[in-house]
């Protein structure tokens, strides 16, 4: 997103009232951009295959008399009066995040790590607009509305995470929580390893116990890394297991190209194994950043002969 221009806001300065903040800044900050798409739905969703960007953020930020870093954000996307928001609480102890709507738990940031220009090669395809059964099968942790996500400070290159969640609906009583380690290690130039494990009750007697680690390293102009994920599941017959693998390569500063893969396993034996590879690209010009992806899942969800292809294109604007 870029800045287009600071403003008083009457509705964030309430907001950081209960802070009693010394001095707030505050911004609206949006983009402006095309994207040409094809999600192996037919573009039956907007009736043709181009849709504009429409996402404007209204933040806020400022200090405590007791130095208390606070910050928050609004962000107005699509039909939503409010989509994303959220309040971030900072020291040197690290930061507090509580997120009202939008983000990712500690897990669902790691969910993929893979390099790659622009998107992995298990995004883009949607068959029916809708995450159930209209997308290829994933680990991706858990997480919800109303999240609290607290970060450490680096630790000799090594920063932590940890989310929780209280869920108390009916499905699921009892709360969600994960955490994740990320290290840059300081005797190993563009070496990164993380991990990250979440405990999910996704139901009544139901659990899910999800694992993920990962290593990229850069050099030179190229970058690779490798990921294996498992999550085990109460469910019989729900276990999954899945590795990807992705390089980039940088032509040059304003052109970048990579390549994705990503294999999931599942339990039943009848299954097919679910297989999405991807090739993706990125191109700057001064303002002007064009992006886009080519992928193909086999087998989508377990079930063999299902195979999708999408590709998504876009050109963004920072002014």
């Amino acid at each position: 997103m870029n800045k287009l221009r600071k403003i008083g806001l009457s509705a964030l300065a309430g907001s950081l009232a209960t802070f009693s903040a010394n001095a707030a800044d505050f911004s609206v900050s949006g983009g402006a951009s095309i994207t040409f798409d094809d999600p192996n739905r037919g573009f039956s969703d907007r009736g043709n295959g181009f849709y504009m960007g429409d996402s404007l953020t209204f933040a806020a930020s400022g200090e405590t008399d007791g130095g208390m870093g606070v910050a928050v954000s609004y962000e107005l996307d699509g039909t939503a009066a409010i989509d994303d928001m959220s309040i971030t609480l900072s020291g040197d102890w690290g930061s507090l995040l509580f997120d009202g709507h939008g983000g990712s738990s500690a897990f669902g940031a790691m969910d993929d790590k893979m390099p790659n220009a622009y998107e992995e090669s298990w995004d883009v395809i949607d068959t029916n607009g809708a995450t159930a059964g209209g997308t290829p099968t994933t680990i991706n942790g858990g997480g919800g509305d109303n999240m609290f996500v607290y970060s450490t400070p680096s630790m000799g290159g090594a920063v932590a995470q940890v989310s929780y969640l209280n869920h108390g609906g009916a499905d699921a009583n009892e709360s969600y929580m994960d955490f994740a380690i990320t290290v840059t290690p300081e005797a190993v130039e563009g070496l990164t390893l993380g991990f990250a494990n979440a405990d999910n009750t996704v139901g009544p007697n139901r659990d899910q116990d999800e694992t993920t680690y990962y290593a990229t390293y850069a050099i030179g102009a190229a970058t690779v890394g490798v990921q294996a994920s498992d999550l085990d599941d109460t469910t019989a017959n729900s276990d999954l297991e899945s590795i990807g693998y992705g390089v980039t390569y940088a032509v040059n500063d304003d052109f970048s190209i990579g390549y994705h893969y990503h294999e999931l396993e599942t339990e039943v034996t009848t299954d097919q194994d679910q297989e999405s590879t991807g090739v993706s690209f990125s191109y700057t010009m001064g303002g002007m950043t064009l992006g886009g992806a080519m992928n193909e899942v086999d087998n989508m969800g377990g079930t063999g002969a299902t195979d999708r292809e999408g590709y998504e294109f876009n050109l963004s604007f920072a002014f």
